[in-house]
């Protein structure tokens, strides 16, 4: 569940560099987001395996 509210907080953190990015066209805040989504996409993916190996510990 602490990796769920990881990825609530990356999103929250990053809102603003999306705006930033998106409606001011700020190459860096872009930068930001890109970054945060690489983070985002790795927690995405612990997030995956564990609920794989739970899953299987099932059976």
């Amino acid at each position: 569940m602490d990796k769920f509210k990881q990825v609530k907080e990356l999103i929250a953190a990053s809102e603003a560099d999306f705006t930033a990015f998106y409606e001011k066209g700020n190459k860096a805040a872009g930068t930001r987001v890109r970054n945060a989504m690489q983070k985002l996409k790795t927690c995405a993916q612990e997030i995956r395996t564990e609920v794989t190996e739970k899953k299987n510990e099932a059976k």
